[in-house]
């Protein structure tokens, strides 16, 4: 069986130990808004102990979160700014992602929506991670109301009680009463104290994963993205598929080209290769993209290149310089691996049309780095070399850990933002309330101040659905 089968399984045995528990513990449940909460004493005399033992510690940590919540509430705006643009001027993006602008990352949601850019996300991933951070998130709130003599009256978790009973959040109750009468410094340490916690989770687990990454894979390989391309103008074709062109307008062109397969294109004494479709594609184009006629497209060479006449490759570097103690017209046998198969061909290299006397396979290497704040954060958790293939030592286990601490990263920082955002129902919403009050002295202001923003980003949420929407209708 794959672990897709597994783990909907471990779903359905979790779903019922769950509703069973809760079932004979019903009396614990107590319905607050949309959803139900579990109340216990769980961690509590653990937050008691830290949050009293550990004063001269947790007073430099106050500071740090205080700080670490006013750069997490900078960061929403930025992206929040950045998220506009996008939806404004590059629909395409918005229409090539697919996903709505809010929706809560769930089991399997990258596989649904076939985002290729993330790994797949699992039930199994789903519960680990929200015991790691949820109650990390939650402990970090009840050690710092500890420390400031705020009393912790329960502890638990909460869920959305319609069609499942799965987990949303854990949850620390302090006393509600003795936190306003603390005063803003305090109180604000409180409500920053969680999302600083995700910081620090997520640190710790990216140098977890770096450690794990370096131990656990090996580079093997190197992935070329496509065949070398030149750039060649429609007016200069002479021939196409051995036809001499007496009419060089594009018309004719794709009347003489074959519906499937490379067509082969005469421009200036030189061959060159297009599909159809890549012609098509550049109709009302003076100069069009094609491909060189090299030997990797002649050959069809694909899949992920390991090996140069039994010399292992597991760098662009080291492809570049195995090739480069060849000349044009030298037979190498290059090994590749395409869907866990391995296969050899016989390829006779040429010479570099750019570089004389140089030989030359003719593939590329596209640069994939990504723009944005959350892009530019994916690319640099990876740890790995773009176009290099990174065989697990340890075969699917490898695999599965890596992307299970990738996400405990990635949605710790998620966290940490979402919760710094200065909305009513967020803890940035009463930061940002108490940050004006302690800056005005004045409540009215606060309050005012604390509407209006909460109003403005239902506003640009509310926008965004609207240009997601209409992205899919241009």
């Amino acid at each position: 069986m794959s672990f897709v089968t597994y783990d909907i399984i471990f779903l359905v045995l979790f779903l019922a130990a769950v509703s069973i528990f809760l079932y004979k513990r019903k009396k614990n449940l107590k319905r607050e808004g949309l959803l139900y909460l579990y109340k216990t004493k769980w961690g509590i005399n653990l937050i008691n102990f830290i949050g009293k033992k550990y004063k001269r510690t947790l007073k430099v940590l106050s500071y740090l979160s205080i700080i670490s919540g006013y750069l997490l509430m900078i960061s929403m705006f930025y992206l929040a700014y950045t998220l506009v643009r996008i939806y404004v001027f590059n629909p395409e993006v918005v229409k090539a992602i697919k996903i709505p602008p809010i929706l809560p990352l769930v089991p399997y949601l990258p596989q649904i929506f076939k985002l290729e850019f993330l790994p797949p996300f699992y039930f199994t991933y789903w519960i680990i991670i929200i015991a790691v951070i949820a109650i990390t998130h939650e402990m970090a709130h009840g050690i710092f109301a500890s420390y400031n003599k705020i009393k912790i009256k329960t502890t638990g978790f909460g869920f959305f009680p319609y069609f499942l009973p799965i987990f949303l959040a854990a949850f620390v109750e302090p006393d509600e009463k003795i936190m306003q009468k603390k005063t803003k410094f305090s109180q604000m340490t409180v409500l920053s104290a969680g999302t600083f916690a995700n910081v620090l989770t997520a640190i710790l687990f990216f140098v977890i994963l770096m450690l794990f990454s370096s131990l656990a894979f090996t580079p093997s390989g190197v992935i070329f993205d496509k065949y070398a391309v030149a750039t060649i103008t429609v007016s200069g074709i002479s021939a196409i598929n051995n036809i001499t062109l007496n009419n060089q307008s594009y018309q004719h062109i794709l009347n003489l080209a074959n519906e499937t397969g490379f067509n082969e294109l005469r421009f200036e004494g030189k061959s060159y290769l297009a599909t159809r479709d890549i012609l098509e594609k550049q109709e009302e184009n003076e100069s069009i993209f094609v491909y060189y006629s090299a030997p990797a497209i002649k050959e069809n060479l694909s899949g992920i290149i390991t090996e140069v006449n039994n010399v292992k490759i597991n760098s662009i570097e080291k492809l570049v310089g195995e090739l480069s103690k060849y000349s044009p017209g030298d037979e190498i046998t290059i090994k590749t691996l395409t869907k866990d198969n391995f296969t050899e061909k016989k390829i006779m290299l040429e010479e570099n049309p750019e570089r004389k006397g140089v030989a030359w396979l003719g593939i590329a290497f596209i640069s994939q780095k990504r723009s944005g704040f959350l892009a530019k954060i994916i690319d640099n958790i990876s740890f790995r070399k773009q176009n290099v293939y990174y065989k697990p030592k340890f075969d699917g286990l490898s695999i599965f850990i890596y992307n299970l601490i990738w996400w405990i990263v990635i949605i710790s920082i998620s966290v940490a933002l979402i919760n710094m955002l200065p909305v009513g129902i967020f803890d940035g919403g009463k930061f940002f309330y108490l940050t004006v009050l302690a800056v005005t002295k004045s409540e009215k202001i606060a309050k005012k101040s604390f509407t209006c923003l909460t109003r403005f980003f239902l506003f640009l949420l509310f926008l965004l659905i609207i240009l997601w929407a209409v992205s899919f209708l241009r």
